[in-house]
């Protein structure tokens, strides 16, 4: 669920301004309003005692001037700034109809010269917090009274982002007026995401040829489980016991001893050798092709 209240936004009203909405499964949207008056502090606390008097409240009052943000109620509900287009009760359209006054006229575009700031970022990331799309569904925004804006049914039942007030089916305003679209995402910009970390691959482990051909000789003699280098001939046994051919008994001792030298000749048996040249004691060929398979390499 997204944000319901906006903690950076003073609260207006008592809360109580719309109910549940009729199309939840609906994406979300945001509506862009002006309040057709001048900004700062007074015109904004004016405004606001207004929007409540009427029954007109949108979810939030903004001030391009000031920054100034407050919220008439839950995000989550309606809000009554919309008039009805029909049957059908366009505050209640979507998963969220987020609304937005801000003070401001439609004959004087709010982007060229706002001053947003914290707020007003605080209002975007509450607005993508319901999943609403960086987007204008309905097209171009209405310039001028006259202008016969696109107020698309089929775009404002299905589709989520951001509408003016001129865009909305069975409304004849035309705030906000022509805008600067895009300037609302640039004001707000997206916290990057950083690209999950992929840790470097593992180093192979690396085995010396020499150390195995000497285990292989001393260890068969030794005391049972004696070792000569464990460390090379541990990596060996691994690899014969995933291919099957060692127990897992001996796998893992360190010792190339009886068990592990008749592994590594069946081994050697695989990989075609026969006679003196499959004895048990690795060769170079044969052990650099297990450590293919099994992700070792050779050294010597």
């Amino acid at each position: 669920m997204g944000e319901i209240w906006i903690k950076e936004a003073e609260r207006l009203g008592d809360g109580d301004i719309g109910g549940a909405m009729d199309s939840p499964s609906a994406p979300g949207r945001a509506v862009w309003h002006t309040t057709e008056s001048g900004a700062g502090d007074a015109s904004f606390d004016a405004v606001a005692k207004y929007l409540i008097t009427h029954a007109s409240e949108p979810h939030i009052l903004y001030d391009p001037t000031t920054d100034r943000l407050g919220q008439y109620g839950p995000l989550n509900e309606s809000a009554r700034a919309l008039r009805n287009d029909g049957a059908t009760r366009t505050n209640r359209t979507g998963r969220v109809c987020i609304q937005i006054e801000v003070l401001a006229k439609a004959s004087k575009p709010f982007t060229a010269y706002w001053k947003p700031g914290k707020n007003f970022a605080a209002l975007m990331r509450a607005i993508r917090s319901w999943g609403v799309p960086d987007t204008w569904p309905a097209g171009a925004l209405a310039q001028s009274y006259a202008d016969n804006s696109p107020r698309p049914r089929t775009a404002w039942a299905t589709k989520g982002g951001h509408y003016g007030h001129s865009n909305v089916p069975g409304n004849d305003h035309w705030d906000p007026g022509n805008i600067d679209r895009s300037a609302l995402f640039r004001a707000a910009p997206k916290p990057s995401t950083p690209a999950p970390s992929t840790p470097p691959p593992a180093a192979k482990p690396v085995v010396d040829l020499s150390n195995l051909i000497a285990a292989a000789r001393r260890d068969p003699d030794l005391k049972q489980g004696g070792t000569t280098h464990p460390a090379d001939v541990k990596v060996v046994e691994a690899a014969l016991k995933a291919e099957g051919l060692l127990a897992a008994t001996y796998a893992g001792d360190g010792s190339f001893g009886s068990s592990t030298v008749s592994a590594y000749k069946a081994w050697q048996k695989r990989c075609g050798y026969t006679g003196s040249a499959a004895d048990g004691i690795p060769g170079k060929a044969s052990l650099e092709k297990l450590g293919r398979k099994y992700g070792f390499t050779v050294k010597g």
